[in-house]
């Protein structure tokens, strides 16, 4: 066998640190995007040890790159956008104004031209998509009036800094970069060029990509295979972005955006999203690790003070702005609290502008050191200013009710945002797939109180417009637990087909409550004495059902028989 094998040892590298170095930050209650980053630290040219091929993790990052902006454009909603449009897109198109301004200043002072000046100041003004929502998930908050305002402005940006990776490479030259093209034509022609070009992406995607991508993908949900949905969703990611790089010249990022805007209005969108989500994830860690290896730590020793501008535009500068504008728009304190620390940090997009903007020569490599040093301290300081906002929750309620009347600025549904659960004696459902939509109907019908966990955004919206109460995270989170009222409960019906996870939330709920029925599902064997082993008081297992199901009807006995669930209005028999 060969031993030569890098790609083999900067994928093993990336993935074994990213974990390592991304639990630890989990761990730390901050974002596992500073370990992805921390773990490109490590195995970059800049610091001693194993260094990784660099060409190859550029590549690596590409298809990073490709799936990211595909996950960006499939959860795209032009509904939510269009519910908060009033404030999310004059407020978004200011910030980024006065946020590039202000990374202009910074660096004129550095002495760089005006066009890396621009580059720079843009790719401080973008808040990190990943980091955002997990900030608002945690805090319940994504589906309140303030948090769809964030998530309405976080889509502008991103629609924003699109627009602004088809425009540099046109206006590359005149910004004092490499011209693109043959250097014959004037900006204004190759800037109409690529505009053309774009539109016939953009007509050719609406007019037969509407058409073809959901028929294929109807095509392919017809032949009951999971690998063949899963490819023909990664499929359309990467061949239209290829296609699109290769036919219209435009860039891997846009053919992206769009395959995954075109897709999400398929009805077959979730199950999309759900399949292509594991391969998602795992590139969007080796494109940070890729991000991290780029990384020169010395110039935190060299230019602490340009580091420390860096940061103060990204977590003073752009927020306090973001705050003015809120409150400009009459918004409660509150709401100009939460969407000013929600954007009080960079990433994803960021990256992927400084790298167009050294490509094109447009800056120089410091520029990159400069936003990574400020990506990484933005998102560790991030959780402690959500965490003064909490602390201040308090003083702002009561501030916002006693507000006098001809001064209030508090909206109808502001102080009801937050979905409080006030179900007691209820049951709680882990998981709303095929098997939990069945369990929550019947429990419904039957009268017995509910509350379900689910971390899909899209589904908890769905089921609260249903009238179910919902807690929006990952049930093996405690807190999570907590906001479902676990202590209270009588009940705990884990849905979910993940094992591993059901039985951590297992143990959690039996620590909370320890008299809590606790009922889970199994796919084998040893997944059942798994659960029982951690804390399950009933496992039930579809094969060993369907078993005694086809027992008892050729009037057989079934061996080892599993009794079925029966509900009532007084409680669950198992």
């Amino acid at each position: 066998m060969p031993h030569h094998t890098p790609l083999i040892a900067t994928i093993a590298a990336g993935f074994v640190l990213a974990y390592l170095f991304g639990s630890l930050a989990n761990r730390l209650r901050l974002s596992p995007l500073v370990g992805y980053l921390l773990a490109g630290v490590i195995v970059g040219p800049f610091t001693p040890g194993f260094v990784a091929d660099k060409e190859l993790s550029v590549e690596i990052s590409e298809i990073g790159v490709i799936l990211l902006m595909f996950g960006v454009g499939l959860h795209f909603s032009l509904k939510d956008l269009m519910s908060v449009k009033h404030i999310a897109i004059p407020g978004a198109v200011v910030q980024i104004t006065v946020a590039t301004l202000m990374g202009m200043g910074l660096s004129w002072a550095m002495g760089w031209g005006w066009g890396a000046g621009l580059v720079f100041g843009l790719a401080l003004s973008v808040a990190s998509t990943v980091v955002l929502l997990r900030a608002l998930e945690e805090r319940q908050l994504i589906d309140t009036r303030r948090g769809k305002i964030a998530v309405g402005w976080l889509i502008v940006e991103d629609l924003v800094m699109v627009l602004a990776l088809v425009l540099l490479p046109a206006l590359s030259g005149a910004l004092g970069g490499i011209p693109q093209g043959d250097g014959s034509s004037s900006i204004g022609m190759q800037l109409l060029i690529t505009l053309g070009k774009v539109s016939a992406f953009v007509v050719l995607m609406v007019v037969v990509g509407r058409r073809v991508i959901p028929w294929l993908l109807e095509r392919s949900a017809g032949t009951g295979s999971r690998e063949l949905f899963t490819l023909a969703v990664l499929a359309i990611a990467m061949g239209i972005a290829y296609g699109a790089a290769q036919l219209f010249g435009v860039s891997f990022a846009l053919g992206a955006f769009f395959a995954g805007m075109i897709l999400n209005e398929s009805e077959y969108s979730h199950k999309a999203a759900e399949d292509s989500l594991p391969l998602r994830d795992a590139f969007a860690v080796l494109f940070f690790v890729s991000v991290g290896m780029l990384f020169n730590p010395a110039i935190l020793l060299e230019q602490p003070l340009l580091v420390l501008g860096t940061f103060l535009v990204i977590v003073l500068g752009k927020s306090l702005a973001a705050m003015l504008i809120v409150l400009a728009f009459r918004k409660p304190l509150s709401t100009a609290l939460t969407i000013s620390v929600s954007l009080a940090q960079i990433g994803e997009f960021s990256f992927i502008l400084i790298g167009l903007g050294i490509g094109l020569n447009l800056v120089p490599e410091a520029g990159r050191d400069l936003v990574l040093a400020g990506a990484i301290l933005s998102i560790l300081f991030n959780p402690l200013l959500f965490l003064m906002i909490d602390r201040l929750q308090p003083w702002l309620d009561r501030r916002e009710k006693t507000t006098p009347a001809d001064l209030a600025v508090v909206e109808p549904d502001e102080d009801h945002d937050l979905h409080p659960i006030t179900e007691t004696g209820h049951a709680i459902l882990i998981g709303h797939g095929r098997v939990g939509s069945r369990i929550s109907r019947r429990l419904r019908d039957e009268g017995v109180p509910l509350v379900i966990i689910d971390d899909n955004r899209t589904r908890a919206q769905e089921l609260r417009e249903e009238g179910f109460s919902v807690v929006l995270g990952n049930a093996a989170s405690t807190q999570v637990l907590e906001l479902a009222n676990v202590t209270s409960a009588r009940w705990l019906m884990i849905a979910i087909p993940n094992s591993l996870e059901a039985g951590q939330i297992a143990i959690h709920g039996r620590q909370a409550n320890a008299d809590l029925d606790i009922i889970a599902r199994a796919h084998f064997d040893d997944e059942v004495d798994y659960l029982q082993t951690h804390e399950a008081d009933l496992v039930v297992m579809g094969e060993r059902e369907i078993a005694r199901v086809m027992f008892e009807r050729l009037g057989l006995q079934a061996p080892a028989p599993v009794a079925p669930l029966a509900i009532n209005p007084h409680g669950l028999a198992s």
